[in-house]
């Protein structure tokens, strides 16, 4: 992706590992896709800002009718030009349409910036307990435990491993693990997101 900087490749592989989603355009080449809610519009305005030279256009307002619950949701989506690099990261984060933990994880996931991102995407903090937990993609329990071994290789986090309700998995951090966490991502986290952090004393 010619011109991309070092910034823009980390948040992209935290955008990736969270909402982003790379969509197939052609043989080689891919895009990447970016919505979120109405409530969230300073944050897709954010994530256009910082990758706005590969932009097809600026966030757009959209509406999505439910028939199935009968609502209407409104929310933002823009999306990057297709590129080889971005089609090279689709092959190596997904198997068809199921995303996956790439066995070099550990080369991509190195970043603070990175990480930010993806806490940003997928991550929860509980002001009640001062824990944070990070929510994960359908990924097999290899996967899982491939990218709690990078956590702690490269960022010396060692999250647990949960299934919520049967339902999903997550990475939850206690308390000390959670400092740890904010401690990394803070300087990264954007003012409108900064609820999901906390000042450590």
């Amino acid at each position: 992706m010619k011109g991309l900087g070092k910034k823009q490749k980390e948040i992209l592989i935290g955008l990736i590992l969270g909402d982003g989603f790379l969509q197939t355009t052609g043989k080689n080449n891919a895009r990447l896709r970016l919505e979120h809610s109405a409530k969230q519009k300073s944050y897709i305005e954010w994530k256009y800002e910082v990758l706005k030279n590969f932009m097809q256009a600026p966030p757009k307002y959209l509406k999505r009718h439910n028939p199935v619950w009968q609502r209407t949701y409104f929310y933002y989506r823009c999306q990057t030009h297709a590129t080889p690099y971005l089609g090279k990261l689709r092959r190596s984060f997904y198997d068809g349409n199921r995303k996956r933990v790439p066995l070099n994880i550990g080369s991509l996931l190195k970043s603070p910036q990175s990480l930010a991102v993806w806490y940003m995407d997928d991550g929860s903090y509980y002001h009640r307990d001062k824990m944070a937990e990070i929510y994960l993609s359908c990924y097999s329990i290899e996967e899982v435990q491939r990218l709690a071994g990078v956590l702690e290789a490269n960022f010396g986090l060692k999250p647990k491993i949960k299934i919520k309700k049967k339902k999903y998995t997550v990475f939850s951090f206690d308390v000390l693990q959670t400092k740890r966490l904010i401690e990394i991502v803070k300087p990264h986290i954007i003012p409108s997101l900064e609820y999901k952090i906390f000042s450590a004393p």
